[in-house]
Formats: C-alpha cells, structure tokens, sequence
C-alpha cells in the first residue's frame, strides 16, 4: 500500500495518547480498546478482514485499511481508545470528542457501502 501503513497499530495509537514505545505498562489496556474500536468497524463493514484483532506491536495497519479510510480509520481507533483509556476531564472536549467518533463511524461506513465492503 502506498499509504505507509505496514506501521504497527499497537505503536502508532500509543504514539498518539503520548504513550512512549519502550513504555509497555499499558499494553494489555490499549490491546482490549484497540480491539473494541475494531470490532466496532467490523460490525459496521469497515474492517474486511473477520475476527482480526491486535495482540500486540506486530499487527499493521495493512491488514484493516486501504488507502481511502486510511487516515479515518486511524483516527476513529485513536479516539475510541483515548475516551475509555484516557478520557479528557473537560464533559465539552469528551463530547465532541465522541462527536466526531460518530461522524467518522457514519463516513467510514458510507466508504464501506461504496467500495462494495459493507
């Protein structure tokens, strides 16, 4: 793919809570959320790929995008992840944060239905 996406899922969603990569203390939590946001896509006919989930840094974005939900993928997984892992203390910056989840959930699923996914 062309998108760059042999990057581990795992590495890339704690990169963006702000979590470092030697910093493991996490893992089980993020794994869990991660694979609740995916199944979440598979449910709606975003992810392709049945029953895929992540166990850990070796799973890569290649196996559940392509290079048209990409970035939306990406940042549906991060927000689901960063409103049950970390959620932000401020009730308006929690709710447009779950806001724009639905909105990306809503594309992504339109995105499905055209490429035939859904």
């Amino acid at each position: 793919m062309s998108t760059g996406t042999y990057d581990s899922i795992l590495q890339t969603i704690k990169k963006m809570l702000g979590i470092e990569y030697s910093d493991t203390a996490f893992d089980t939590d993020i794994v869990i959320y991660t694979n609740s946001a995916i199944n979440i896509l598979e449910q709606n006919g975003v992810v392709p790929e049945e029953g895929f989930h992540i166990t850990g840094a070796t799973e890569t974005w290649d196996a559940i995008v392509n290079d048209d939900n990409y970035s939306m993928v990406k940042d549906y997984i991060y927000l689901y992840v960063r409103t049950v892992f970390d959620p932000p203390s401020n009730s308006f910056v929690m709710e447009e944060m779950k806001a724009r989840r639905e909105e990306l959930l809503i594309r992504l699923n339109m995105q499905a239905s055209y490429d035939g996914l859904a």
